[in-house]
């Protein structure tokens, strides 16, 4: 049964390993009305997760040659002599910085509270950076003219796409007929395709489950009334709202739809691995694929996907790869905590009527951020039990830092990080995982 409140599950109900398809790809690309999408690869809204941090970070994810890695490694402890030459010298950055995921997604947005917003206080939930281009706004509602006023705030602020949450599983969402609550009211959602559809310009999208429970599967019907009030692409959620996060998603959905519309349909749902997602093209003929819960654990995964899509096979990060990952995005963490430090306090997430969407709300606790994404960032490291708990005893950024290094710098100095991680699903990595957030993926 699915779990009370339907938390996310950071791991996967007996997950079926892919082998990968002799022929198969991810499409180099697909176009979403005037919006190319290169790769075809879309990062999901996830609520609590894909701030502007987070997106920033996936965007320019690095990855670096272990080779190379190695060389200036020993080239510096010689040139230096000193203790810490070798760990300086990690940080040498050797490969392109880009992460292969052609479509970042915010956190979903209240309509309601961001049409009752004053401007200036709009702005700072809908933060986005130059770099993140092309990036889509999610949105979650029940009605079609606040929902419209909401689209028509999302493209004057400047996204490229605006997309409407018809999945998000979660009873306080659901209790206000938003999310999958509304996939159980098609002509309320024909209202509201309706009403955004001619309140934007902008590519307009909508992401949604099967239906309510097995016995109310409406997605095929859901994507024939989406291409009928002139939505530029779907994305399916191959799970029913009453699974949750549990079980197995059922590609065969996304092939049906796939095959009942002309629309660019993106496939979403036990995606973990380059594998998965060539297997799920392969699978439903899908245009793209949307990975979640996949993403914090291994921000690499859509890097992996393009060099497959390129070259026919992918690197996998080592422990020492984790460890730049984990001190650059906690780096980011407190930047944008510094930029963001004198908002004022009704800015803050918490307010009558705020929009869930936290893009400007990291700033005020970086090290709450860092605790939440330790857990994320250290699946299937050796030991990454230890450096879990030392981290969440930490009380400051800088002291979270400090174990981070104190963990992964003797390590890298030995030698004993340079083979790449396997599919990180030890058992230390399941125990380290408890369901304790909400993500709408």
């Amino acid at each position: 049964m699915p779990r009370r409140g339907f938390t996310v599950k950071k791991n996967w109900d007996n997950p079926v390993e892919h082998a990968m398809p002799a022929e198969a790809r991810v499409p180099a690309e697909v176009r979403i009305g005037s919006v190319t999408v290169r790769p075809a690869t879309v990062l999901a809204p996830m609520a609590g997760v894909t701030d502007t941090v987070f997106r920033r970070f996936i965007r320019h994810a690095s990855l670096f040659s272990r080779e190379q890695r190695s060389e200036n490694r020993e080239e510096g402890a010689r040139e230096q002599g000193s203790e810490g030459a070798a760990a300086e010298q990690i940080e040498t950055a050797i490969s392109n910085v880009e992460s292969g995921c052609g479509l970042l997604m915010t956190e979903f947005t209240s309509a309601d509270g961001l049409a009752r917003m004053r401007e200036t206080k709009r702005r700072r939930y809908l933060t986005f950076y130059g770099d993140e281009h092309p990036i889509g706004a999610q949105l979650f509602g029940s009605n079609p003219e606040t929902l419209a006023e909401a689209a028509r705030i999302v493209e004057d602020t400047g996204f490229d796409t605006v997309d409407l949450n018809l999945g998000c599983p979660a009873k306080r969402v659901v209790g206000c007929n938003g999310g999958s609550g509304l996939l159980r009211d098609l002509p309320r959602i024909g209202e509201i395709f309706h009403a955004i559809r001619s309140a934007v310009t902008i590519p307009f999208t909508v992401k949604f489950r099967m239906g309510w429970n097995e016995s109310q599967i409406v997605c095929v019907e859901l994507a024939k009334m989406a291409e009928a009030e002139g939505l530029n692409g779907l994305a399916l959620h191959a799970r029913t709202r009453e699974q949750g996060y549990s079980g197995q998603a059922q590609w065969g959905w996304i092939a049906q739809v796939k095959q009942a519309v002309r629309l660019p349909v993106v496939g979403n749902g036990d995606v973990r691995t380059p594998e998965d997602a060539v297997a799920m093209v392969a699978e439903t003929g899908c245009d793209a694929v949307m990975i979640g819960r996949a993403a914090p654990a291994n921000p690499w995964i859509f890097r992996q996907i393009a060099q497959y899509t390129a070259t026919g096979s992918y690197e996998r990060p080592t422990t020492e790869d984790r460890y730049r990952m984990i001190r650059a995005y906690f780096e980011m963490l407190l930047t944008e905590a510094e930029a963001t430090k004198e908002l004022p306090r009704d800015a803050r997430i918490g307010d009558p009527g705020a929009p869930t969407d936290r893009s400007s709300s990291v700033g005020w606790d970086p090290v709450g951020k860092m605790k939440q994404f330790a857990t994320w960032f250290t699946h299937g490291v050796p030991g990454g039990a230890k450096l879990r708990a030392a981290i969440y005893h930490a009380r400051t950024g800088p002291e979270v830092l400090a174990e981070v290094e104190r963990f992964f710098v003797p390590r890298i100095e030995a030698g004993e990080c340079v083979e790449p991680l396997a599919a990180a699903d030890s058992e230390d990595s399941a125990q380290a995982f408890p369901d304790n957030e909400l993500v709408c993926d």
